[in-house]
């Protein structure tokens, strides 16, 4: 049984928290403040859930320093308490043998052509495919049933899931993570319709380069450039089932939410976030700093800003014509009521 426990004295020490009750009381688990006994920690993080503060039975919580004065409850405070608490999440969970692989170095089952290069400390887990001159950095992960194409480099310190796929030639750089299922360098979705109205395919001859620190989730699929490469810069994080297409350069640090689906040549600035099942035109540009909501839909470049809608509008226009929407069947009321009084006056 793999079991920790810490004191709160201990979990300062650890997070580095202010600690307001019994430095002595000890934790033996995590929840969420509904679940919590006296014997978990956890957090709160956003005010919309004060009440379930208060009526939690958590034996400690990191909270902000507008919850100090809260009585009767061990309290940590600190400025982020998501992140504090995740530090402890680390300590609980982080070391569980159950959650890593059991299989370490190169699995006997793994096919590796003989040109390919690989750095020191690599696991390669079973059934994995490795073609020809590929780099792969030092102290990288590939899981089990991993394929990884020709002439493809794999940063340093790489985490690959298992099956992902990635083809040929595409650039990967450090601390990259690739939930399961996902697939870089596919083929764009590229055809030319002859005069008889047939489906041409256009090959794709281009690559996809990720930078450093770059995580990118479960069945994902970003495309290969017809003949320039697809680019994701440092630091973007992405959700499962998301869909970039080819040519498209997405900017540092985005935030890109599950099923949102990009096209062809959109060029994104840095620090942009993306809400889920958000759909954006082809050749477009989103400058830096712009947020678009879940269900949005892009048809035009937009200026840094924060949008909804389809077409995405600015969000305070966008709600104002919701407000008037939903309040639509008052009004033609009104209007009925008001053509009939000046029917009945003449």
């Amino acid at each position: 049984m793999f079991m920790k426990s810490f004191t709160l004295q201990q979990i300062q020490e650890l997070t580095g928290a202010k600690l307001v009750g019994d430095a002595k009381k000890v934790i033996t688990g995590v929840a969420n403040l509904d679940a919590a006994t006296a014997n978990d920690i956890s957090f709160c993080a956003n005010p919309r859930y004060l009440k379930a503060l208060q009526a939690s039975n958590a034996g400690a919580i990191f909270v902000t320093a507008a919850q100090e004065s809260l009585e009767g409850k061990n309290l940590f405070i600190c400025e982020d308490p998501s992140l504090a608490f995740q530090k402890i999440l680390d300590q609980f969970f982080g070391n569980n043998p159950l959650s890593q692989s059991g299989f370490n170095g190169i699995h006997p089952s793994a096919v590796i052509h003989p040109s390919a290069k690989i750095g020191a400390n690599v696991t390669i887990g079973p059934l994995c495919v490795i073609d020809q001159e590929t780099v792969v950095g030092q102290g990288s992960t590939i899981h089990a049933g991993c394929k990884i194409g020709s002439g493809v480099t794999i940063g340093e310190q790489c985490l690959l899931h298992p099956n992902v796929v990635i083809r040929e030639l595409c650039v990967l750089g450090n601390r990259i993570i690739l939930q399961p299922g996902v697939v870089i360098g596919g083929c764009g979705f590229g055809y030319q319709a002859n005069k008889k109205g047939e489906h041409i395919k256009l090959a794709h001859y281009g690559k996809v380069i990720i930078e450093d620190d770059v995580e990118i989730g479960a069945n994902t699929t970003i495309d290969r450039g017809r003949f320039q490469a697809t680019t994701i810069k440092k630091g973007t994080k992405i959700d499962n089932l998301v869909q970039i297409a080819h040519n498209t350069t997405i900017g540092a640090h985005n935030i890109i939410v599950a099923q949102t689906a990009i096209a062809g040549s959109v060029t994104t600035g840095s620090h942009v976030i993306i809400g889920g099942q958000v759909a954006i035109d082809g050749h477009l540009t989103i400058e830096s700093g712009t947020m678009l909501a879940g269900r949005s839909a892009v048809t035009k470049s937009l200026e840094k800003g924060v949008y909804s809608g389809a077409p995405a509008q600015p969000i305070n226009k966008f709600n104002r014509m919701i407000a008037i929407m939903r309040n639509l069947e008052g009004y033609i009321k009104q209007l009925h009521e008001l053509s009939a009084k000046v029917e009945k006056a003449q």
